[in-house]
């Protein structure tokens, strides 16, 4: 799937069959741009999850720009309340196809709030800063910190930068707050023991950043 809504229970759905389960809420608009990623977290669904061929999020090919678009220009939006760029892979890894969509969105829909989940990893990947591309166009950045440490950041996400990843990605949340309104760093309940998080939540003190637990999915 390239464009896709989420469900409780770890439900990945097309717009579509979304929209058989549920007519009258609104959810958020998730699209799928790449399957590549820099990190192999321990954790991670893409080893775990088992899905339906007609609702994988596992691409035969990355979708062009204006195949993303043609899916947009057929929602009907009433329906949603946000734009996730988020799949099975990284979304900065195509930094050029990201920014050009979420300027397309801001375009046909000024009023959508716009997200972006990432491993904060980008600017590692493009050998840049690449925070001041999302200024006007993204609303929410949710980067994910998963430990209080880079020893155990590395542990946990393999990121293939190694032990540098960590203060890497921390960076990158602290550019993206000069540009993006709203910056929030992730952990994973679950996965992230009470103490650590407790530390997490210090670090974001420390760096004017927000913190969030997501809820861990296991299916």
């Amino acid at each position: 799937m390239i464009i896709y809504a989420t469900h409780k229970g770890g439900k990945y759905l097309p717009l579509a069959e979304s929209l058989k389960i549920d007519s009258k809420s609104l959810r958020g608009l998730y699209i799928n741009l790449t399957n590549r990623c820099n990190c192999d977290c321990v954790f991670c669904l893409r080893q775990k999850k088992s899905m339906a061929k007609e609702s994988s999020l596992w691409l035969e090919r990355e979708p062009t720009v204006e195949e993303v678009k043609a899916e947009l220009d057929a929602v009907n939006w009433k329906f949603f309340r946000e734009v996730v760029f988020c799949g099975f892979g990284e979304p900065t890894i195509r930094l050029a196809e990201l920014v050009e969509l979420l300027n397309y969105i801001k375009k046909i829909r000024p009023d959508m709030p716009t997200r972006l989940n990432t491993n904060g990893l980008g600017e590692l990947y493009h050998g840049r800063e690449i925070a001041a591309d999302f200024e006007n166009i993204l609303d929410t950045a949710s980067i994910s910190l998963n430990a209080a440490t880079a020893e155990k950041y590395f542990k946990l996400t393999r990121a293939a930068y190694g032990i540098k990843s960590f203060e890497a990605m921390l960076t990158f949340a602290e550019h993206m707050k000069n540009f993006v309104p709203n910056v929030i760093l992730t952990v994973v309940d679950k996965v992230t023991p009470p103490d650590e998080i407790l530390a997490c939540r210090k670090i974001c003190e420390e760096r004017g950043l927000k913190l969030r637990v997501r809820p861990y999915e296991d299916s």
